[in-house]
């Protein structure tokens, strides 16, 4: 999985790009815009990072989301299937300014997120560091910036793991998809900076 795809160019999806391109990997970026509006931010981005439609960015074996929980919906409508496809869920359950939880009905934010991608294997992870701590050097003071991620398919936590280790960070499994809820705001691990040290 040498390519990225990123659906959503604000500052969780710039992050993932910084994030894959020190990875060794490539990552096509893409928002509701169209590739036009993101020439010059691809470039920013470094080698690797290129600007392309919402689509091709979804057409990646490891497909990331970071968009608004209020334009999750319209992100993916009208996507292709996933057909097996790994999707990583990026998104937080707030409505921003404010940063006030979404009321599910006591559902965690991936299960919503992933009864919009049906067959496609859902990762919940990129959600517990701001954007700014996600973007920076994952190695501090001689240890490692610790990425958390769940979900329910061996294969496409491995491929989670390996993106982020490749990095440089410390990539925790937490478990299944239900476990996840731990990782959304307002929960126990969200927007802390845990920091492994050998």
């Amino acid at each position: 999985m040498k390519t990225i795809g990123i659906i959503g160019a604000g500052r969780i999806g710039q992050a993932v790009a910084r994030l894959a391109v020190r990875a060794g990997r490539t990552a096509v970026l893409s928002n509701s815009k169209g590739p036009d509006s993101l020439q010059t931010l691809a470039t920013d981005l470094g080698a690797g990072v290129r600007a392309g439609s919402v689509r091709e960015a979804a057409a990646q074996d490891l497909v990331v989301v970071a968009v608004p929980w209020d334009r999750v919906e319209q992100a993916l409508d009208g996507l292709p299937a996933w057909n097996g496809r790994i999707v990583v869920d990026a998104t937080n359950a707030v409505i921003v300014p404010g940063y006030r939880a979404v009321d599910l009905g006591g559902r965690t934010s991936t299960e919503v997120f992933a009864s919009l991608v049906p067959r496609a294997r859902v990762v919940k992870g990129f959600n517990t560091l701001v954007a700014a701590v996600l973007a920076s050097d994952p190695e501090v003071s001689g240890g490692q910036r610790v990425l958390f991620y769940s979900g329910d398919d061996v294969t496409a936590k491995q491929a989670f793991h390996e993106l982020a280790t490749e990095a440089g960070f410390a990539a925790i499994d937490l478990g299944s998809l239900a476990t996840s809820r731990v990782q959304q705001f307002p929960g126990p691990l969200a927007a802390i900076n845990f920091i492994k040290v050998p």
